[in-house]
């Protein structure tokens, strides 16, 4: 079975480097990363989509042509106070809360949102789930989803920061008979 994960187009936030508010949309340019994302997509066969509730994910799905079932585990990480602000701009106005994260990210709960391990435990329960199904599945979701469902093949969250992941890029984990996971696509982006 396949688990194939779509992460949304570029986004007004994506552009100035901002951890996404949740209401943020689609770029033009992010559209038509996914209209070409979609030539693509078209050659795939799958049972069923998921997508995140999140507004940028919604638009994805659309302009893919796909009818997918709103989840809410596949939602990005929470960044809670973060949200509408850059990475310097955290810095600025929580220096404190900053550094800790800085010392801790995966564990670190943000102010009002969630940690990274948090978002983990949430994301796996539902891949778990849906990989009992043994049905081909399409994930319209996010950066951060991405990031963990790749770093679930490995069974460690280590390896959060170590994959790039582009906006309309397509990564598909392949899970065989035997239940063994492995990347089969990893950021594969249609040019």
């Amino acid at each position: 079975m396949d688990i194939i994960l779509i992460r949304h187009g570029q986004t007004e936030d994506n552009v100035g480097r901002i951890f996404s508010t949740k209401d943020t949309r689609l770029t033009d340019k992010g559209k038509e990363q996914i209209r070409k994302t979609k030539t693509f997509v078209d050659t795939l066969v799958f049972d069923k989509v998921y997508v995140s509730p999140l507004y940028r994910a919604i638009q994805t799905m659309e302009i893919l042509g796909l009818d997918g079932e709103v989840e809410e585990r596949i939602k990005e990480v929470d960044f809670g106070l973060f949200e509408g602000n850059t990475y310097e701009e955290i810095k600025d106005k929580f220096p404190k809360e900053a550094k800790i994260w800085d010392e801790d990210y995966i564990n670190y709960v943000t102010p009002k949102g969630e940690s990274i391990k948090m978002a983990y435990e949430r994301v796996t329960s539902f891949l778990e789930e849906i990989s009992k199904k043994g049905e081909n599945v399409v994930l319209v979701c996010h950066d951060g989803v991405t990031r963990i469902a790749l770093s679930w093949v490995f069974d460690n969250l280590d390896y959060f920061f170590k994959f790039k992941i582009e906006n309309g890029s397509v990564n598909i984990i392949s899970i065989d008979e035997y239940g063994f996971k492995y990347i089969e696509k990893a950021n594969y982006t249609v040019k």
